[in-house]
């Protein structure tokens, strides 16, 4: 889905950053976390901490999370002749003819057809089916327990590739309301909140919902000049309750704000206001015309890039990106190129953390 404009370059995502400010671990405590605040309208800066948001916020705004959950994603595995082979399962592909099919990146140079056995104890073998391009394969799980469970005992967590340590404690690469289990990569924005910061925000009048896309690793791939050109990313699966949704539209409706927790949650909203079915404030209040219980699915390639029109995300929270990558095309088409080169720079100068365990901003 073509988004933004064909302007943009690569050159137009770089920034230098210093490697010392990219954040290797989490702070003590996760509202510690300092907060980068940009008043859009008035070209304001301020330097705050997270746990200042209800301030930050008014009555009325709606917050809206991802609650996916990441799982044990990279697991190792070895062919007939010794050799190891790195799986990194991204999403299943659905059912197969004799088990599991799942979309995954690989590190070896398997051949179709080859069965590779997990590198543990579990008796787990894995069929290589063909690749898909980019690393990807299509792998079957000829194993007769369930991938995720297999996973929940030989699979490990992947970090992004600058950190260079696993982390005391891997809860801490899940974000506190973390609740559908699917995604190989957290989304970082939401790492900041607390319970207790969430009872503060709805003393203060916000309200807070939820949505879920799975997180591919391909969401943190630096991009090429291709996509830039087809305008498309790769696709994520959405699902979203329908009174969520409605709920949304409504208050969006009224004039409340909007404010997307992180440019996953960002991408739910803005694909699902280009194709989602109408909602109560488009029917003058009536009942909605999902049925009750009923949950909005589906894939997204969305590509959000400057000159992209937001018709449901009026507030953003985000972490700082790196350069090159579609997060940060996001991140200015909200904000403006030149204002976040500006918010950057005061970034790097201030010595805030950079990337996924590091600091975040609020753009209103």
């Amino acid at each position: 889905m073509i988004c933004g404009y064909d302007e943009l370059s690569l050159d137009d995502l770089d920034y230098e950053l210093p490697p010392e400010l990219i954040a290797q671990q989490p702070l003590a405590a996760r509202d510690a976390s300092r907060l980068l605040v940009l008043h859009r309208a008035a070209g304001i800066v301020e330097d705050r901490t997270f746990r200042d948001l209800p301030a930050l916020l008014s009555p009325g705004d709606v917050l809206v999370r991802n609650d996916t959950r990441v799982f044990p994603a990279r697991c190792f595995f070895r062919r007939a002749t010794g050799g190891r082979v790195e799986v990194l399962f991204l999403r299943p592909a659905g059912p197969g003819g004799e088990g599991e099919t799942w979309e995954a990146l690989l590190r070896g140079r398997p051949r179709s057809g080859e069965v590779l056995m997990c590198a543990c104890a579990l008796k787990w073998p894995l069929r290589c089916e063909r690749p898909l391009g980019d690393g990807r394969w299509l792998l079957t799980s000829l194993a007769p327990e369930p991938v995720l469970e297999l996973l929940e005992v030989a699979g490990v967590t992947p970090l992004p590739p600058y950190i260079h340590a696993p982390l005391e404690d891997a809860e801490r690469y899940q974000t506190s309301y973390a609740r559908v289990v699917g995604s190989a990569a957290a989304p970082t924005a939401g790492l900041h909140f607390t319970p207790a910061l969430d009872a503060e925000l709805r003393e203060a009048g916000v309200t807070l919902e939820t949505v879920t896309l799975h997180v591919g690793l391909g969401t943190f791939k630096p991009l090429q000049t291709e996509a830039l050109v087809a305008g498309r990313l790769h696709s994520e699966a959405y699902e979203v309750d329908a009174g969520v949704w409605a709920r949304l539209v409504a208050a969006r409706a009224q004039g409340r704000r909007v404010i997307a927790v992180g440019t996953t949650s960002t991408r739910t909203l803005e694909h699902l206001a280009r194709v989602a079915p109408p909602a109560p404030a488009a029917n003058g209040g009536a009942d909605p015309p999902h049925a009750a219980g009923s949950v909005l699915r589906g894939d997204t390639s969305l590509f959000i890039s400057p000159g992209f029109e937001m018709r449901m995300v009026g507030g953003l929270i985000t972490n700082f990106h790196l350069p090159r990558t579609s997060l940060l095309a996001l991140v200015m088409a909200f904000c403006g190129v030149a204002e976040t080169r500006r918010l950057y720079t005061h970034a790097v100068r201030e010595r805030y953390r950079f990337y996924s365990l590091g600091d975040a901003m609020l753009a209103l």
